[in-house]
């Protein structure tokens, strides 16, 4: 049981959670955006004698995702050829591997890296936490849908593969993507119920109710959460008291 509690306090229970993902994105879309001049600024600058890094790096970081899928499609309509596959020829080391992350789109990238945690020997259990803990319904969803299409196998399937045990189970859990997300109600009666039954699961037996902590902290809202958290660490569970 100890790494169930261990994952359960990576999950993010701290913050605003009101607002939608894009409000926290730092990168904006680019004002004066041309993907066709873009994508020959890219061109000149890969068949540069020595590779003009540092006109690749400022095109494409202060480009959004979105016109940076649009820039990869405009190159690859000029040159016949992939702007990865440039890239990956014309760069090396850690800026060939931050460039082309930038190239993909985030539910590729979080694929990708998923699958590179769980590959080989060993599970890097931190990468598949921090992705599949923080990830909303919707994004788990297109993860697996993408995951699915590059791999041509089911992302459920790898994680019972590369894992076991309390994590393989909580792990499966949250990448189903079924967390109520719904903000909006507060149920008081819930949040008794859920506190009495962390305790009862936890604390009052021998042992811990693995499948009741894990329904309850995979599918519950985080603000939800936040309230049931706080009314067993103030040692009230299941006794009606409203929580803040």
């Amino acid at each position: 049981m100890s790494t169930v509690h261990e994952i359960l306090s990576k999950l993010t229970l701290e913050g605003d959670h009101s607002l939608p993902p894009s409000a926290y994105a730092t990168v904006k879309a680019y004002g004066n955006f041309d993907a066709d001049r873009d994508a020959l600024t890219l061109e000149t600058a890969i068949k540069t004698k020595g590779v003009d890094e540092v006109t690749i790096v400022n095109l494409l970081t202060n480009r959004s995702n979105e016109q940076r899928q649009d820039i990869a499609f405009a190159y690859q309509r000029r040159t016949k050829k992939e702007l990865a596959a440039a890239l990956k020829s014309a760069l090396s080391g850690h800026l060939e591997t931050v460039i082309l992350g930038l190239l993909k789109t985030p539910a590729q990238y979080d694929a990708s890296e998923l699958k590179g945690a769980m590959k080989g020997l060993g599970t890097d259990e931190d990468t598949v936490i921090e992705i599949i803990c923080s990830r909303t319904n919707q994004e788990l969803a297109i993860i697996n849908k993408v995951y699915r299409e590059m791999y041509k196998t089911e992302l459920e399937k790898d994680i019972i593969s590369d894992t076991s045990g309390d994590f393989r189970k909580l792990m499966v859990a949250l990448a189903k993507g079924r967390r109520n997300e719904d903000c909006s109600v507060v149920d008081y009666e819930l949040i008794d119920q859920d506190a009495r039954d962390l305790y009862d699961a936890g604390v009052k037996r021998k042992g811990t109710d693995v499948p009741k902590w894990i329904n309850i902290m995979t599918e519950r809202s985080i603000p939800h959460l936040q309230k049931v958290l706080k009314a067993e660490a103030v040692g009230i569970p299941g006794r009606g008291k409203r929580i803040g």
